[in-house]
Parts: structure tokens; C-alpha cells; sequence
């Protein structure tokens, strides 16, 4: 289905790798704004496509993001001294700003004018929807930072859950298209029920089906593909149809279908060829999406408990993922709690870059065939100097949603018109940079 050179060419990121630059023309998410919320506070590392870079909130409150090693002898400025509107490497003291000025040079004299003729290598960064991007291609290029599609406003509430995995993006990103999984590996987590539609409680998400085999259509588009999964509902299967439809943002993002509640995506970028900063979303109106902790608590990937202070999981392959043999006895399907960590341990047990030479795919993995497919061919068009994926004109339409509803076998899920969820219902979130939601 996939040659080992086009397995390549869609995993590998680092250095001129073509799939990075071509995710250089995107804004990058580069960490957390919590990692870095307090001014003057400890500086943060960050691995992104291959580069090592240090992330710092200045006295000001402006977020930096650098190149890690001091452009003077090239030791780590983790480690520096963040004060007084710039990082200081401990060194020899050479202070940098946030946009790679050279502000002091304490150890060299005046005299030689090298605090002039020095410039650290620094990006363009913006906040927004919790976290901090930058601009990590040329700057002649640097398009405007326009709101993803899972942060439409400046008061949508954004909830995040981080993990960093030892595994290849790729991987990450074709289990959040995967829909026909859900049925098997979460069966124990998103438990059908008789219910009109995907509902939300505190420990589970309620579906209104039984079928384990969805059909799969997929719709590609400029800027990706919406695909649906289409399932028997428990209700009213003769008339109608239980579709889910998940929306493939490239390079990295994917809109998940919502429950009654709150909307959902996850975000997957690459730190480097085998490591993954994976960031699984609850957003919506403030009174029905859950707060942070509540959200990961949720999912199980709450920092000191399901993660070490770096996000990575406490759950491993070594540790055989925490997985309780007992309750899989009692009717558990995987024995693994939290249907992230499912996920997880699927991903790594596939190891650090899949070998995709070997998959037997079928008809459920649609999806996966057409993410394969589509990356690859956006990858060599790039390379030959078409505009990467979903940017300019093939920036997403601010009318795209996912969507999971109950609909009339006459109805082309294609045509439907789902919304967001917000506050109660499917209605628009009015919107900054003229972001809009149609519904």
C-alpha cells in the first residue's frame, strides 16, 4: 500500500527533511503557555522538527522563543537567567531578548562593537487558545496568525491535555483519524447506549450505536479531508444513520466529532523524526467544557500522576502501560485506564517509526489510506514549488466542522450543515479575525 520511500517521506521531519519544510509554512504550536506563565520565570526547552529551542516569558510578559545554545559558545540557555527583559546565558553572561537581540555582553569589551553584530536566531511567536506558536519559516513568507479552528474566540474556553510520546507523528495522527478503532480499543469508554446522540457524562462518552464496522467516505479538499463513519443507530435504523465526521486539518490537527457538551481535536507535532508532543483538546462555551484539570483528570494524563514533569507517561511498554489483567476478566475490554493511554500503547507498541511496507489495510482504514496518500503527494508538490497543503487559498473554509449526528438516509452527510457545540446547542461562537462558524 506504501513503499518504504514514501514511508519515509511521510514521517521524517528533521533537519531538510521535505515533510518539515513543508510544516514550516504553518505556524507551529511550540509548548504550553502554562509552561511558561510566569514572568522572569524558569526558561523551558522545546525539541521541534529536530531543533532544540528555549521558551521564556520576559519581565514584560512577551514569550520568547530561541534557539537553545548561546550564540556565543553554544551552551544550554535552560539554564540562564532570566531578569530584566532578556535570558542570560551563565557563561560569560551574554544577555539575548525575545526577539534574538544581543542586549549585554558583559565579558567583552565595549570597544570591539561585537554587541552590534550579533544576532540570535529567534522566531516570531504568538499566543493564542493556550498556547505559544511561532513562525518557524522564512520571514519574508510569514503569513498572519489566523485562530485554529478549535480556539474561534478570545473566550472560548480550550482545555489541553499534553503528552510527549517516543513515537513518530504519523502514527499519532492516523489513530485520531481512525474512527472504526473506537468501537474495539474504547468499547469500554464510549459504551453505546440508547441515547439521541453522542453524550458526555463524568466518566464515559455515550453513543448511539452497537456496529462495529462503520462504512467509510472521504471527501479530500485543499486544505485535507473530511470523512465520515457511518454507522447503525440503535434508533430509528431503518430511516436513518449514525455518521460521524472527523475533519483532517493538515499538517497536524484533526477536528473529532463532539458530544452534547463541548467540542474536541488534538494537535500532533512533531519534536522530532520519533517523538510526538501529542495535545488532545476539549474547547467550547465556558459552562458546559471542562476546566483543565477536570479535563485530564478525565483522560488520565494529569502531570504527577499519569505523567512525570516533562509530560511523558508514566505508562510504558516496560511497565506494560499499568494494564489490570483482573478487570479485563471482569469485563473491561483493554484493562488500560484512560482511553488516551489505549491509544498509547497502541502507537508504541508499533514501535518508533511504523513500518507501513508490512499493513494489510481494509476497508475501515479509508482514512488512513487517504492521509497517506494526500501528505505524500503534498510533500513532493511543495518540493516542486506549489504552496504547502491548507495554506492561502486552501486555508480550511471558516464553515468546516466535524460533526456527529443522527441523520435521514437521504441526506448526503456531505451536505449537511452540523455545527460546534455552544452552550446548549449547535449555534455559532461569534468570532475574532473574522473567524466564523457556519451552522
Amino acid at each position: 500500500m506504501i513503499t518504504r520511500e514514501e514511508n519515509e517521506l511521510l514521517c521524517r521531519v528533521e533537519n531538510e527533511a521535505p515533510m518539515g519544510r513543508l510544516m514550516r509554512q504553518h505556524w507551529v504550536p511550540i509548548c504550553l503557555s502554562e509552561e511558561v506563565a510566569e514572568p522572569d520565570g524558569d526558561p523551558v526547552a522545546a525539541r521541534i522538527l529536530g531543533e532544540n529551542l528555549v521558551v521564556f516569558r520576559d519581565t514584560d510578559g512577551n514569550v520568547g522563543v530561541m534557539d537553545e545554545a548561546c550564540p556565543h559558545r553554544g551552551p544550554s540557555l535552560v539554564y540562564g537567567r532570566n531578569e530584566e527583559g532578556g535570558l542570560r546565558c551563565l557563561y560569560h553572561g551574554w544577555k539575548m531578548d525575545v526577539h534574538g537581540n544581543v542586549v549585554e555582553m558583559v565579558s567583552e569589551p565595549a570597544v570591539s562593537g561585537l554587541v552590534d553584530k550579533v544576532k540570535h536566531k529567534a522566531y516570531p511567536v504568538k499566543e493564542w487558545g493556550g498556547m505559544v506558536w511561532a513562525w518557524m519559516g522564512a520571514k519574508e513568507t510569514m503569513p498572519e496568525f489566523v485562530p485554529p479552528r478549535w480556539a474561534p474566540t478570545v473566550d472560548t474556553r480550550v482545555s489541553i491535555a499534553k503528552v510527549v510520546l517516543p513515537v513518530n507523528w504519523a502514527q499519532v495522527l492516523e489513530g485520531a483519524i481512525d474512527s472504526a478503532h473506537s468501537s474495539s480499543l474504547h468499547s469500554s469508554d464510549m459504551v453505546p447506549a440508547r441515547v439521541q446522540g453522542a453524550e458526555a457524562t463524568s466518566s464515559n462518552w455515550l453513543r448511539p450505536s452497537t456496529d462495529k464496522a462503520p462504512r467509510m467516505q472521504v471527501q479530500r479538499t485543499g486544505y485535507g479531508f473530511r470523512y465520515a463513519a457511518i454507522r447503525r443507530p440503535i434508533f430509528n435504523a431503518q430511516t436513518h444513520e449514525y455518521v460521524r465526521s472527523t475533519v483532517f486539518v493538515a499538517p497536524w490537527t484533526v477536528l473529532i466529532p463532539p458530544n452534547n457538551l463541548y467540542n474536541v481535536a488534538n494537535v500532533n507535532v512533531p519534536a522530532d523524526d520519533t517523538t510526538t508532543n501529542f495535545y488532545f483538546i476539549a474547547w467550547g462555551h465556558v459552562s458546559q467544557t471542562p476546566e483543565t484539570e477536570t479535563w485530564r483528570r478525565f483522560l488520565h494524563q494529569t502531570v504527577g500522576v499519569d505523567l512525570d514533569e516533562r509530560y511523558r507517561p508514566l505508562r510504558n511498554h516496560e511497565n506494560r502501560f499499568w494494564q489490570n489483567r483482573q478487570a479485563m476478566k471482569a469485563g473491561n475490554f483493554t484493562g488500560i485506564t484512560g482511553f488516551p493511554n489505549q491509544d498509547v500503547a497502541m502507537w508504541v507498541t508499533m514501535g518508533p517509526i511504523a513500518d507501513r511496507t508490512k499493513d494489510r489495510l481494509g476497508a475501515s482504514d479509508l482514512a488512513v489510506v487517504e492521509f497517506r496518500k494526500q501528505m505524500v503527494d503534498a510533500v513532493r508538490a511543495c518540493e516542486q514549488g506549489a504552496d504547502a497543503i491548507g495554506t492561502g487559498d486552501q486555508a480550511i473554509p471558516e464553515t468546516v466542522c466535524a460533526f456527529q449526528s443522527v441523520i435521514p438516509k437521504t441526506t448526503d452527510w456531505r451536505d449537511y450543515e452540523g455545527g460546534y457545540v455552544w452552550k446548549g446547542t449547535e449555534a455559532q461562537a461569534e468570532s475574532d479575525n473574522n473567524y466564523a462558524v457556519k451552522v
